[in-house]
């Protein structure tokens, strides 16, 4: 599977990004995916993850203001961020795990596919 993540931009903050994740290669719809940031000069955190049913996930920091979907026919994921903050500034990366585990999970080794990143700025 081919990730490829795209739609990051530079926002004020208290605006509006929706960020996609396209696969390309297999079938998406059963693939646990997981969103993940970057920001400068600090780890990689998990933010949001869908299952393969529509379970959903989300980082505390994040939670009530981004929302993730997946239209299966399009074999997209998505990643709506609303009320964006300076601190959401980073850099996102979608990531799935490998087809046959059905759990969401929050841990970076667990994703085998990555995509490679949009930037997401939001301004103060």
């Amino acid at each position: 599977v081919q990730l490829q993540a795209y739609g990051g931009g530079l926002v004020q903050a208290g605006g509006s990004l929706r960020l996609s994740c396209a696969a390309s290669g297999r079938t998406f719809s059963r693939y646990v995916v997981g969103w993940f940031r970057q920001a400068p000069g600090k780890m990689r955190e998990f933010v949001a993850a869908i299952s393969w049913s529509g379970g959903k996930y989300y980082a505390d920091s994040v939670k009530g203001r981004f929302t993730t979907s997946r239209d299966s026919a399009k074999n997209t994921v998505y990643l709506q961020m609303n009320s964006l903050k300076p601190e959401d500034t980073a850099v996102y990366y979608c990531a799935a795990r490998r087809s046959g585990y059905a759990t969401i999970s929050l841990s970076e080794s667990d994703h085998y596919y990555w995509g490679q990143g949009t930037l997401v700025t939001v301004s103060s």
